[in-house]
């Protein structure tokens, strides 16, 4: 097996890793935030998320932040948006990516969203049609590819379907995510290659969460099946609110450690990104996610 020569970091940490704070995070500190990514190397910041600030209290200054970020050249910095409402919010303030999201469980779907698989994908059909109109770039998120916290196994044929009807529906990329934190390496790994079967590895990428220490052999086990973009939140946070015990994403910091070690190129200045993931830390008050920030404390 071969690894991919370069990799792309989806840095979700503004937005996945931010939504589960319990204390409002300020504005300013988010756009600091986002910033200071752009000055690292990472190519992709997911900065926010337009959904209701019913919902997810934490983001409801999207626009603010989405309008008050230094875009750097080279840098695309997609949101997420859960319907059309979402993304014209999104667009007002200069959007150019979004994201949409649903779940390979029907279980969860119905708990998050109160919607099933299929439902949640009609919602957001609009928004695929209205960003192919305008041209903007979708990415799709399939959760729970290893396992639900409300229906135990997610069948394997369910993830594929779910996955390749993001594809065919436009999304340009489709992220995997592990919700929970419950896979090992060989699920991962048979699950990749099933997805695989049917879309194309080119555009597929893996989001995992670290809740039992399995976030980077899951990885590694990916990437030697050939996917080159990994999702990660710089200082480890993140959660899903609706997935109890779910700890944080895997740390940008340790994932990009990993790769430089196996001579994987990423662009990401580790240092730099270590030095962000501390600060932010610092800003939340607790001690950094990253075991490589640990280690050089």
């Amino acid at each position: 097996m071969s690894l991919p020569a370069e990799a792309r970091i989806v840095e979700v940490g503004p937005r996945d890793g931010l939504q589960n704070e319990k204390a409002i995070i300020p504005t300013a500190d988010k756009i600091a935030l986002i910033d200071r990514l752009s000055a690292t190397g990472l190519r992709s910041i997911e900065a926010t998320s337009f959904v209701s600030p019913k919902w997810v209290p934490q983001l409801a200054d999207a626009a603010e932040v989405y309008a008050g970020i230094h875009m750097a050249p080279g840098v695309s910095y997609p949101v997420l948006v859960p319907n059309l409402q979402g993304y014209e919010r999104a667009r007002a303030v200069g959007a150019s990516e979004v994201a949409v999201f649903t779940a390979a469980s029907e279980a969860f779907n119905r708990k998050n969203i109160n919607a099933s698989i299929d439902e949640s994908i009609e919602r957001f059909l609009p928004v695929l049609e209205r960003a192919r109109d305008e041209g903007v770039k979708v990415r799709g998120y399939v959760s729970t590819v290893l396992g639900c916290p409300y229906q135990g196994e997610v069948p394997l044929a369910d993830v594929v379907r779910v996955a390749k009807r993001l594809h065919e529906l436009g999304c340009y990329e489709v992220s995997l995510g592990d919700t929970i934190g419950i896979g090992t390496p060989g699920p991962a790994r048979a699950m990749l290659k099933a997805v695989a079967a049917e879309v194309p590895m080119s555009a597929l990428a893996v989001h995992f969460h670290d809740t039992r220490g399995q976030a980077l052999a899951n990885i590694l086990a990916c990437l030697e099946e050939g996917v080159a973009v990994v999702d990660a939140a710089v200082s480890g946070t993140g959660g899903c609110p609706y997935a109890p015990g779910a700890s944080g994403n895997v740390a940008s910091e340790d994932v990009v450690y990993m790769l430089h070690g196996l001579g994987i190129h990423t662009g990401v200045d580790l240092d730099a990104l270590v030095a962000t993931g501390r600060w932010l830390a610092e800003r939340l008050g607790r001690v950094s996610g990253s075991k490589v920030t640990q280690a050089s404390a």
